[in-house]
């Protein structure tokens, strides 16, 4: 686990729907890597494992419970990366697979994992099983599910032409009945129920997350939801309003390349301090028409825009509007076009291309991809596989999606019942997401802090990211530990007032810096280096 940017084809396979990741849309080891990074100095000591089970892992296969269809329990002996365990696997009605996996040294405590994109990932891909493998080894009971179809079968969103239920399944009640069926299996092994539980994961396991503290506040007494997939919908009609207006241009490598570095010319600065790194990208008055060289007359090329490239640019950064000009979703922000090896130094690979931008003439956006999935099979009912997307109109049919986002989208900020049963939420998200449009994640975030004032960072903290892309990757620090915080805020009462961050190149750290609590920031003493977090404090903006 010693990645430390996210791979462009991991998170292009799993927008289209593949069985990649369990805990983001693009999964990635690199954010993840740090769950349970500090665990040696954890308040809780939840690596104290002590526990031992009060039945045989053999006996779990006669279990019982009102959904389970199938159900099937293997001891698996001690191996290099994983300790003995018993993995129990199943079906809950209709099709929604799930795993618990039981140490034989139980630590009290149960986490589970989410999905990405459309979900269905197989539960033994390799990267789901490295999550399992590091819950385990601390004393963790894990539980993971599918949401009710296999990706590999039935892709994207056509899960629902075999069965309609299986649209509320991904939507909702898979996570829920497949963790209290974990947690009953868990209870049922070791004798003793499960003390606390957890959640950790990114994008739409970000949503998944929230959709728990929302709809069943009863599951989990602690969540981090990373980059979480707020709005769905919202995204949706974002993701066709970008392939609408990038099908009039073609922009190359090149020119997004160009793109970004003026970006970071004009805005890295902004804070104060220029270190490749753009704090608050809503304080970035960028234009595209303006602040990049305009092309003359006569064939393009990678130095310049034409007008057409520039307006297209700026319909990204702006979001989808009416016609009249009312804001209908954000849109992405400046700094976000893309990845960073060094400080200030793009990559051969533009972030926002495959993403945002489709790689070749007349092709198709990763996030493009998604959203018409999602229009033709979960908005549309019955769905509508032939739907063209050239036909929205951003007038009149928003209103399309409002009943497939009563299912899916997690925008509720009615948390009461969660707060007041002690529940805790950590959010966080990158600034720089080329996937996730970041306003999803702090609008929501201050709409909860509107229902419930000072009250909310009792019960809930969000940590902006400068520079971080999708759930990990970008050209800002991207690995911190928020699980061992909210763990620490939920059984010690240690809220994270701030969150050491580190930036990884080859193996190697190059940059710590703190990640401050919404709406605080972090800023530079005067004095020392600019790579060393030490230097920094978090203060009001």
């Amino acid at each position: 686990m010693t990645r430390s940017f996210v791979s462009h084809r991991s998170i292009l396979l799993s927008l289209i729907g593949g069985a990649v990741a369990a805990a983001a849309i693009g999964g990635s080891e690199s954010a993840r890597a740090q769950a349970f990074g500090d665990a040696a100095n954890s308040l809780a000591a939840y690596t104290n494992a002590e526990l031992t089970p009060a039945r045989s892992c053999e006996s779990l296969a006669a279990y019982r419970g009102d959904e389970i269809t199938e159900i099937r329990a293997e001891a698996i002996p001690a191996q290099e990366d994983s300790p003995a365990h018993c993995r129990v696997t199943g079906v809950l009605a209709p099709e929604i697979a799930f795993e618990v996996s039981l140490p034989d040294r139980w630590n009290g405590r149960f986490y589970m994992i989410g999905n990405g994109g459309h979900a269905g990932e197989a539960l033994d891909d390799p990267l789901r099983v490295s999550q399992r493998n590091g819950a385990i080894r601390l004393g963790f009971a894990f539980a993971q599910t599918n949401t009710g179809h296999d990706a590999r079968k039935e892709p994207g969103g056509t899960f629902v032409l075999s069965n309609p239920q299986k649209a509320i399944d991904y939507a909702y009640r898979a996570v829920h009945l497949t963790a209290t069926t974990a947690k009953a299996i868990t209870a049922h092994y070791y004798g003793k129920p499960v003390a606390r539980s957890y959640w950790n994961s990114c994008s739409n396991g970000g949503r998944q997350g929230l959709i728990e503290a929302q709809r069943y506040p009863e599951d989990f007494d602690g969540l981090v939801v990373n980059a979480p997939w707020v709005s769905q919908t919202g995204f949706t009609i974002g993701a066709l309003w970008n392939q609408r207006a990038m099908s009039k241009v073609q922009l190359t490598p090149g020119k997004l390349l160009l793109l970004a570095g003026k970006v970071m010319e004009k805005c890295d600065a902004i804070d104060g301090l220029r270190d490749g790194v753009i704090d608050d990208p809503r304080r970035c008055d960028f234009d595209a028409a303006r602040d990049v060289p305009s092309c003359a007359s006569g064939p393009s090329s990678d130095e310049c825009l034409t007008s057409e490239e520039a307006q297209a640019i700026n319909d990204v950064y702006r979001g989808p509007h009416t016609s009249s000009g009312k804001p209908i979703f954000p849109g992405f922000m400046p700094g976000s076009e893309a990845l960073y090896v060094g400080f200030g130094s793009p990559t051969p690979a533009s972030a926002w291309l495959n993403f945002i931008v489709p790689a070749t003439p007349d092709g198709r956006a990763a996030d493009f991809n998604l959203a018409e999935n999602t229009m033709r099979y979960l908005v549309f009912d019955p769905p509508r596989p032939d739907w063209d997307y050239r036909t929205f109109d951003f007038d009149r049919d928003t209103a399309l999606l409002d009943e497939w986002a009563k299912k899916v989208n997690a925008d509720s900020t009615d948390l009461t019942a969660f707060q007041q049963r002690g529940g805790k939420i950590l959010m966080t998200y990158g600034w720089a997401d080329q996937v996730l449009q970041p306003m999803m994640g702090v609008n929501y975030y201050e709409e909860v802090l509107a229902r419930y004032g000072e009250k909310t960072k009792d019960f809930f903290r969000l940590f902006m990211v400068p520079g971080m892309a999708h759930c990990a990757g970008g050209h800002g620090t991207d690995r911190f530990d928020a699980v061992t915080a909210v763990i620490d805020w939920v059984e010690k009462g240690k809220a994270p007032d701030v969150l050491l961050a580190s930036r990884v190149v080859d193996g190697k750290v190059v940059r710590t810096r703190p990640l401050c609590p919404y709406p605080q920031v972090a800023r530079y003493t005067g004095s020392g280096s600019i790579d060393d977090a030490a230097n920094f404090r978090c203060v009001d903006p």
